[in-house]
């Protein structure tokens, strides 16, 4: 699940992108407008943490955009301006929900599954090749039954894999699946990610196929 936050406090999105990471999100951080502008035509969000006092502008101007791109995408906004004119003025211009600063992480995470439970985005089906299973609104994965717990960014590529299973999926969007738009990656980071990737989905009799210079195939092995 990726995750556009629009948030020029330094010490609030790092707050914000540890807590997202450990649900396995990966985050978009965009300080300003301009950079949400070209996240959001760049990248495609399952859900958008919006703040209003940027340093380019008011937070809300962004929704219209956003929701010509994607008008069933959640958008949060989380701003100190929490009084109730605020809020109603949040909510008018097109906002799912408003949370005001401070506020508990705990209480965001909850509203943000909330949001993403609706219809539109809710994945409840089970995901299954070969012997392996995968559930995409828990994050759940079994072999044979089992369940197997896998670091986030292998997680990550996993999902992009078993959803487009038996179709080629290039580097690049493997990449954007599990990298934010602002992490650093090194030249071979997801080769190391799916070569550990690889080893554990034997037992599945799963395979990843790279195929050289297009991409890798998530394919059962017969």
């Amino acid at each position: 699940m990726r995750i556009l936050l629009v948030e020029d406090e330094d010490e609030m999105a790092n707050l914000l992108r540890s807590a997202l990471g450990r649900h396995s999100m990966v985050v978009d951080h965009a300080p300003t407008l301009e950079i949400a502008r070209e996240a959001s035509l760049s990248h495609t969000h399952d859900a958008v943490l919006l703040d209003r006092k940027l340093p380019d502008g008011e937070g809300l101007s962004l929704i219209p955009q956003l929701r010509r791109q994607n008008p069933a995408m959640p958008i949060i906004v989380l701003s100190a301006l929490g009084s109730l004119d605020n809020r109603v003025t949040g909510l008018d211009e097109g906002a799912d929900d408003y949370l005001a600063k401070p506020f508990s992480v705990d209480e965001l995470m909850a509203r943000l599954r909330a949001v993403l439970r609706r219809p539109a985005q809710l994945q409840s089906e089970t995901l299954t090749i070969g012997a392996l299973d995968f559930e995409p609104e828990h994050n759940a994965v079994r072999i044979n039954g089992q369940p197997v717990d896998l670091p986030r960014r292998e997680l990550l590529a996993l999902e992009a894999l078993i959803k487009r299973a038996g179709r080629t999926v290039s580097r690049e969007t493997l990449e954007q699946a599990v990298y934010g738009f602002d992490d650093d990656i090194a030249s071979n980071a997801l080769d190391a990610h799916l070569s550990r990737l690889r080893r554990k989905l034997a037992a599945a009799r799963v395979e990843i196929h790279a195929i050289r210079g297009i991409g890798y195939l998530l394919r059962e092995v017969q």
